[in-house]
């Protein structure tokens, strides 16, 4: 088996932060139509405009390549998302729930923030500069992107907290019939 090289290695990121950004796509509009807060809301759907941008650097740095940029499946962000999707679907109190979306807006974030590092230096180490520019682009958007929902969540998280302390608590065995609980159960005893 032949050994890879950087230049294959980058394209393969590519293609899989192409997956990643597309699948996005579908899910911010989930996440937008979920949260309750309006300023949540707003940040889902202004971040699903700049998905949509990545996307297309994206393809236009692959296909300046001579590369396609499909093929790839991005099985990180498959993995966060489905995270996400069980998130939206638990009953959460009032707050709760866009509490749990930032959480789970951030994790992607990071994933992100994390890939897109990786390839703009690569980018820079192949001598790419336009695509090193336009990664840089992105990657700067993604933190962007994170430090808005830091600071939507200070409120979020806040109003969620004085919502769970004015709420009556639930019995344990109460607890016991969510999903998470049993999920959490399950997880333990595989």
């Amino acid at each position: 088996m032949a050994e890879l090289t950087l230049r294959e290695l980058y394209v393969a990121e590519l293609r899989d932060l192409f997956d990643a950004e597309s699948r996005l796509v579908q899910a911010l509009l989930k996440m937008a139509d979920t949260a309750d807060s309006a300023e949540l809301r707003n940040a889902f759907a202004e971040h699903l405009e700049q998905t949509k941008t990545h996307v297309d650097r994206l393809r236009q740095i692959l296909e300046s390549m001579g590369e396609q940029p499909a093929g790839k499946k991005c099985a990180g962000m498959v993995g966060l998302l489905q995270e996400g999707d069980d998130l939206m679907e638990e009953d959460f109190a009032n707050g709760v729930k866009d509490a749990a979306l930032i959480s789970a807006a951030q994790r992607v974030e990071h994933y992100e923030i994390a890939a897109y590092g990786c390839v703009r230096s690569w980018a820079g180490l192949l001598g790419e500069s336009t695509a090193e520019d336009l990664l840089g682009t992105t990657l700067e958007e993604e933190k962007e992107t994170d430090e808005k929902l830091t600071e939507l969540s200070e409120s979020i998280n806040a109003q969620a907290s004085e919502d769970a302390a004015a709420a009556p608590r639930k019995s344990r065995s109460a607890a016991a019939g969510s999903s998470t609980y049993r999920s959490e159960e399950k997880a333990v005893d595989d």
